[in-house]
């Protein structure tokens, strides 16, 4: 249990010592006793984030500057929902819920949490070691051909560093006290590295050719629906050379991703398990009624400034270098694996001689599926520049191509020095929290306190999946994340429309319950919120064609039906639960 502390006392007087002064005062008070909203942005801000961000920048360019701090805002707006209901009741979200709502939607958001958790774990180990290795450490950690240590040996050590950083981190919390203001400490140093490192990237390509485009980007902070129904001008002229079917093609595939990407920020902003942490870390704070306007502008200045500032960097550098740009020498090498590999890299190579096959799949049909590799690669060849260079152009980029880009701009040294420390900051930071969260949840579905060996060895389940099994299960990540998202993306919606009963609910906030034109606002901000992420979180489900792992079935087919068994099931408990006699 935690022990008693004079922290929360300093916390309590230190909100008494401004209730009567002005905005100014409370406003440095208010930062100084931020805490759990960090810990929000040590979670969001990881390689989903990045490779989300350098992806839009890459479709879209400037032009949805406005999507990310738009969906954050509906996400924030949630959470400041879920925590007014938490310091208004001083219950566990996790029994709240099982017992004021639905047994089933509790335990579902619970196993959603801890799958979620260990998933999300496997990349950013592998985000993290590549860090170390290709951009701070590759004299060392490096690849046999750089580093003293190489191959797997090298590859081993960036892991372990990793995760003993992970574990002291994680240890300081678990003694409480001074130990936790340590681990909050360390998490804001993360985040502050994060945000300080992209802001830096920003900085240096302003001023330069080529650089940021300063009027694009206010003019891409006004909301536009036309990216649902329209490429970005940038794919204009190589649509137009691409021929009435390759312009119908590729059209097609454009407008699809972005409308992708639309609607994965908006169902992702916010993951469900960063709905499970937010309530518990405000609990073990000590927390009450008293910080509730503490928490809504903690999650303001810890959650949504930084996560604001990160992605758009994100998404303005990768406009900058990439948007309507394309390897030359890429498109100029011959179609085949080893040419285009030679030319660009394994991965880049990979994804440009898929989009080139759709392409073709597009032209040919079904013939395309018996040629052999002579007749294929003969076939992209044939095919005019324009597709070749429109398929160039929509290959993702990751921190590693973002990183070469600047080169030029800063030398070799200090834009991989740049970009290691904000790629493994992100990772350590999100290592860090899935740990914290499925200790909470650990705790919360055996009913154990949230500090002690339950809670340890709760938190290293993730860890244990992201060291120890993809060095034997090389395709945990392809097994695991398709089930984990579909599920954490169905969970999401439910979760929202959860809290927007509770924070109706005179039952459950009692004299804390909203009235009046608060409750009307209140609602006017979440209820549109809650049904943009189920109309996002259904057309995520729709969208996922490729066959479930193990089957040759849809994905979508079996996301569907498992929403449908899901929400029968929580119908029919909770009935079961109204029936009975009081």
């Amino acid at each position: 249990m935690v022990q008693p502390d004079n922290r929360l006392a300093r916390d309590r007087a230190a909100l008494d010592a401004v209730a009567d002064r002005g905005p100014a005062a409370k406003a440095v008070t208010y930062l100084r006793l931020s805490g759990p909203g960090w810990l929000q942005s040590a979670i969001t801000l990881g390689g989903g984030s990045l490779a989300g961000g350098l992806y839009l920048g890459v479709l879209c360019g400037y032009s949805m500057m406005w999507l990310q701090p738009l969906a954050m805002m509906l996400g924030v707006a949630m959470l400041s929902a879920i925590a007014y209901v938490t310091l208004s009741t001083g219950r566990r979200p996790f029994r709240l819920v099982v017992e004021e709502v639905n047994p089933v939607l509790g335990w579902g958001w619970a196993i959603a949490t801890i799958m979620a958790n260990i998933v999300w774990c496997l990349p950013q180990f592998t985000l993290g070691a590549a860090a170390l290795r290709q951009n701070l450490l590759p004299g060392v950690l490096g690849d046999e051909a750089t580093g003293t240590l190489g191959g797997n040996t090298g590859l081993v050590v960036a892991v372990a560093l990793l995760a003993t950083c992970a574990l002291a981190t994680i240890a300081s919390y678990e003694r409480g006290g001074r130990g936790m203001a340590i681990f909050e400490s360390v998490l804001k140093l993360l985040v502050g590295v994060i945000v300080l490192c992209f802001v830096g990237v920003v900085w240096k390509l302003t001023g330069v050719a080529g650089g940021i485009d300063w009027s694009a980007v206010f003019s891409g902070l006004i909301p536009r629906l036309s990216s649902v129904t329209e490429p970005s001008p940038a794919f204009r002229e190589p649509l137009a050379a691409a021929g009435d079917l390759g312009s119908r093609f590729w059209q097609g595939l454009i407008v699809g991703d972005q409308r992708d990407v639309m609607f994965t920020a908006a169902a992702t902003a916010v993951g469900v398990n960063m709905t499970f942490l937010l309530p518990n870390s405000l609990l073990d704070r000590g927390w009450d009624r008293r910080f509730r306007g503490l928490s809504i502008v903690d999650l303001g200045v810890g959650l949504f400034i930084p996560f604001m500032i990160a992605t758009s960097c994100v998404v303005m550098s990768s406009a900058a270098r990439f948007h309507g740009q394309y390897n030359e020498a890429l498109v100029a090498a011959e179609p085949s694996i080893e040419a285009t590999r030679e030319a660009a890299g394994a991965a880049p190579a990979k994804e440009y001689l898929g989009l080139l096959d759709k392409r073709l799949g597009a032209e040919y049909g079904e013939d395309a599926s018996g040629w052999s590799d002579q007749e294929r690669q003969a076939k992209r060849a044939a095919l005019p520049a324009a597709d070749r260079q429109l398929a160039a152009m929509l290959v993702r980029r990751d921190a590693s191509d973002l990183a070469a880009a600047l080169e030029p701009l800063v030398g070799k040294s200090v834009s991989q020095l740049v970009f290691g420390c904000g790629v493994l900051a992100m990772a350590l930071s999100t290592i860090v929290v899935l740990m914290l969260i499925n200790g909470y949840a650990v705790c919360e579905v055996l009913g154990q306190p949230h500090r002690g060996m339950v809670h340890f060895l709760g938190s290293l389940a993730p860890l244990v999946f992201g060291v120890v099994v993809p060095f034997f299960w090389k395709d945990a990540m392809f097994w695991l994340a398709v089930p984990t998202s579909v599920f954490g993306i169905m969970l999401i919606p439910i979760a929202y429309f959860v809290f927007v009963f509770l924070i109706n609910s005179r039952r459950v906030l009692g004299d804390a319950a909203l009235t009046g034109g608060w409750r009307t606002a209140v609602n006017a901000v979440l209820i549109p919120g809650a049904a943009i992420a189920a109309g996002a979180a259904g057309w995520s489900i729709w969208t996922r064609t490729q066959p479930f792992p193990g089957t040759g079935i849809e994905t979508r087919w079996i996301a569907i039906a498992a929403s449908a068994t899901f929400i029968a099931l929580a119908l029919l408990v909770r009935r079961k639960a109204l029936s009975r006699p009081t």
